[in-house]
């Protein structure tokens, strides 16, 4: 169940850079060390809806509602769009280098939970990657879920904790740079956009 070819197929899926990794390394660098804990944190939390979804059953259901789906990924693709909005304004909540006193734990928690809760592929994702790994028995087959779930998430907890400290300790040197950090505006919003574009651009 709990193999090394799940270990390390949960750790590619968990590396490769997507809106928890942009979320988590632009908070970072914008509040340094502070803010790693919370966005590693709420990033990860995201991903329990659509884990109860896979071992209930219900990502199944949102996979064969055209309407259901399209009401999440429209939200979800309306978010990043937001984010992207608010890397680039000055004084935006996601401006690098800019004045953000209301970034408080729950607050930058609260967006990295939403970040991974509006996309809806997450639940169809948790449906294909977690079933090939089960012990094949049906009594057993919830519990297993909920094991292989919970490694991914602690997986997911600590590769983005250790993103958001890498960026923290790269703070102090890009930030005396107002061109850096104009470019780093620019780049996270870019990837936000583009997230939520390639969101649109898929199907159920």
């Amino acid at each position: 169940m709990i193999s090394a070819q799940f270990l390390l197929t949960a750790l590619v899926v968990v590396l490769a850079p997507g809106t928890g990794v942009v979320y988590t390394l632009m908070m970072s660098l914008g509040q340094g060390r502070r803010a790693a804990l919370p966005a590693a944190l709420g990033c990860t939390f995201g991903i329990v809806p659509h884990l109860l979804a896979a071992i209930l059953g219900v990502a199944a259901l949102l996979h064969s509602s055209a309407v259901l789906f399209q009401i999440v990924r429209f939200a979800g693709i309306a978010y990043l769009l937001y984010l992207a909005w608010q890397a680039v304004r000055r004084g935006g909540a996601l401006n690098i280098g800019a004045e953000r006193g209301d970034n408080g734990f729950f607050r930058i928690a609260a967006r990295g939970a939403l970040i991974n809760i509006l996309n809806p592929k997450l639940s169809i994702f948790f449906l294909a990657l977690l079933p090939p790994f089960l012990s094949g028995n049906p009594a057993t087959a919830t519990s297993e879920m909920g094991l292989l779930g919970a490694v991914f998430m602690a997986l997911t907890f600590a590769v983005f904790l250790g993103y958001g400290l890498f960026a923290a300790a790269a703070r102090d040197r890009l930030l005396t740079s107002a061109r850096a950090m104009a470019w780093l505006n620019r780049g996270f919003a870019a990837a936000f956009a583009g997230l939520g574009l390639r969101l649109a651009l898929e199907k159920a």
